[in-house]
């Protein structure tokens, strides 16, 4: 006989705990997945066995003699125990619950297809680029992690790299040594679009049945099979988004994060991770001790604090591989076209250039990160603004769908899909003088069909590309010549490699700098280098047109010279002088009710009680609750209430929280709670 703490896979935070068992079956072992009894449930409960005992010497005599038995095992899924030790650590570090960590390292779940597996890359092309020779810079790369792979060394490496400096076959040649050593491989890439062609170069090297891919997008039984692939030992290299960094992989020796800086490796849902987190947490473990590559044309502020700080090793690639120079840069004060009497979105300087460029044979691309045909609806007579009845947010209008398909003319709202007809005349007065203000991509490719009807244009967007296979068929088209421009949102501004793309057009870099939030500066930088990273990569300089109104901005200007080390210094010296991160943790506690005075009370309480517990030095670190800058989605209420934690203090600060936390779920075991409390440490949005 032997004894089990079991994590019950039940939502109530009241059972966030774990529940000891008695179990006679010698296979059971940390990681098991179990049926027990609970509670007064005529049916047994799913739950995971996170300790196992083999006497009960710890075990109160009352307790022991109430023990329930575990009632069967199975045998087709399982956790690794460092699975296990990282879904626990993951509950104390973003405040979640433990059933929540753990369901992240699990595969689809019982609702999932169970059957003979199926491989997901059948029929898919590789392809193995011949690389003749690495730069000085590539063999130093390489060096550095090879020793630390064979080794068996813990470390960490930032490479950060100008856009074409040949990344991926710095990770190609780090995953043949970590194979090479009987090493696991995770490659995560932060958009589902950027895994065709890191796919297609790792199934080219490696082959397909060295190869798995997660991600989203993969019905259950897609992702149970690739989990169970996995999870057998059937392959050891994965490929995929955020979530892949949870996958089964033993003996893992090598996780590469490619684009470290992107948001998508920040989690919306419960658990709220960081990925990067992540991957150093179970690499670190004593069952894995291995390597974390972290690779960015533009290293986030945070990373490359840490990277200075030595927590990183950082890897520097100032060339291109093929030594063609960085694209040469332009920018257009669109103030000064306004002036001027050109009221386009396309400016004369870009329509210029893109008969120019068109002319000699190169493709185009055209970025803006909006999507829609006109970004918000109003009437001039009365002021009124088409807004979403259950959010409170103005609605985009979209003019039609690419794929033929939905609706046409429609108002619709980005955040919960609401759709409506869009109005012929005002809805509040009735005047005919409704206009369309703002541009979209769609509105975008509608001006370029009418610029140039002789050439062939298409949208990359979350619009036009909801059919499955639909993104695929229409990067395929762009790489091998069959459309001349491709206009999209920031799906086509990272990672993707086209040797004909002359000239790249950024037509609003005022997108991003005016959101409300301390890295907007940040993220507008990444965004204009990024795109502007997909001009030039062949044998010809590229260039890039980037249209502001904000030509003065530093992000604007040193985005424009290639230039992060002085962005950097910049962003730095406010951050410091702010205390945000990387002097800093934040939390946002979000605070949300189908009424907005519940919402608002819980937030008050949460912040009088967290006040009381803080050091009375810490207190001016916490801010007064305040209207989320979305305060209304989908008919509910948001409050939001936000702590600057000091450098250091992180620990400290989760227990003042957690503890606030398991008060009110005492408290809601006698009394309804009418809000949910969210914890979000360290969040990309604050919206």
């Amino acid at each position: 006989m032997k004894y089990v703490d079991v994590v019950i896979d039940n939502k109530s935070n009241s059972t966030d705990s774990f529940f000891t068992y008695k179990c006679e079956d010698d296979s059971v072992k940390v990681g098991s997945k179990v049926y027990v009894p609970f509670a007064r449930s005529k049916n047994p409960r799913e739950g995971y066995v996170v300790a196992v005992k083999d006497d009960a010497s710890d075990i109160d005599e009352k307790v022991l003699d109430k023990l329930r038995s575990v009632e069967s095992v199975d045998s087709e899924v399982s956790l690794t125990e460092e699975m296990v030790r990282s879904a626990l650590w993951m509950r104390g570090r973003y405040l979640c619950r433990y059933i929540d960590a753990i369901r992240c390292f699990t595969p689809a779940g019982s609702a999932a297809v169970r059957r003979e597996k199926q491989n997901s890359l059948a029929g898919e092309r590789g392809y193995a680029e011949p690389v003749e020779a690495l730069t000085d810079e590539q063999e130093e790369a390489v060096r550095q992690i090879d020793e630390a792979i064979e080794g068996r060394k813990n470390e960490r490496f930032l490479i950060h790299g100008v856009t074409g400096s040949g990344k991926t076959e710095i990770y190609i040649r780090a995953a043949r040594k970590a194979l090479d050593e009987g090493r696991g491989v995770i490659i995560l890439v932060p958009e589902i679009s950027l895994t065709g062609q890191i796919i297609e170069r790792f199934l080219g090297n490696f082959g397909e049945d060295s190869v798995a891919v997660l991600h989203s997008k993969l019905s259950a039984g897609e992702r149970y099979d690739q989990w169970k692939k996995i999870r057998e030992g059937d392959t050891r290299i994965v490929i995929g988004a955020r979530s892949a960094a949870f996958a089964p992989v033993e003996n893992l020796g090598l996780m590469v994060v490619d684009e470290e800086h992107e948001s998508t490796y920040k989690s919306d849902f419960t658990p709220k991770y960081d990925t990067v987190e992540v991957a150093i947490k179970r690499l670190q473990d004593k069952d894995s001790n291995g390597v974390l590559i972290l690779g960015s044309a533009t290293p986030s502020v945070v990373t490359y604090s840490r990277a200075k700080e030595g927590i990183y090793r950082l890897i520097e690639l100032t060339k291109r591989y093929n030594e063609v120079s960085l694209p040469k840069t332009e920018i257009v004060d669109m103030r000064g076209e306004m002036k001027e009497g050109n009221r386009s979105v396309i400016s004369r300087r870009l329509a210029d250039e893109m008969k120019r460029q068109l002319d000699a044979g190169k493709q185009v691309m055209l970025f803006l990160n909006r999507r829609g045909y006109s970004t918000f609806v109003s009437c001039r007579e009365c002021g009124y603004v088409a807004k979403c009845p259950t959010c409170g947010l103005s609605l985009t209008y979209h003019k039609g769908r690419a794929s033929g398909k939905g609706s046409s003319g429609k108002l619709v709202c980005h955040y919960c899909g609401h759709e409506e007809a869009a109005p012929d005349k005002c809805p509040e007065c009735g005047s005919e003088y409704v206009r369309y203000f703002g541009s979209g991509t769609e509105k975008i490719e509608e001006t370029i069909r009418k610029l140039f009807p002789e050439n062939t244009v298409d949208r990359l967007d979350l619009d036009s590309v909801k059919k499955k296979g639909e993104l695929k068929k229409k990067l395929k088209s762009f790489e091998k010549g069959g459309t001349d421009i491709l206009i999209g949102t920031q799906l086509i501004a990272k990672g993707l490699d086209f040797k004909n793309v002359g000239l790249v057009g950024i037509i609003s870099a005022d997108v991003t700098l005016n959101i409300p939030d301390f890295r907007s500066p940040e993220r507008a930088f990444q965004l204009i280098t990024q795109a502007a990273g997909r001009a030039g990569r062949g044998s010809d300089e590229g260039l890039v047109i980037i249209q502001t109104y904000s030509p003065e901005h530093y992000a604007v200007q040193m985005a424009a010279e290639h230039d992060y080390a002085h962005f950097y210094e910049a962003e730095d010296k406010f951050r410091k002088f702010m205390m945000y991160p990387p002097y800093s943790d934040i939390f946002q506690i979000m605070f949300t009710s189908e009424k907005p005075e519940a919402a608002l009370a819980g937030a008050e309480k949460w912040h009088r009680r967290i006040g009381e517990l803080l050091p009375e030095e810490d207190r001016g670190n916490l801010f007064t609750p305040q209207e989320a800058y979305m305060s209304k989605i989908r008919d509910t209420y948001r409050y939001s209430l936000v702590i600057k934690c000091p450098k250091g203090k992180r620990h400290q600060y989760s227990r003042v929280v957690y503890k606030v936390r398991a008060e009110e779920t005492e408290e809601a075991r006698r009394k309804k709670q009418d809000y949910i409390a969210v914890v979000d440490i360290n969040p990309y949005s604050f919206t």
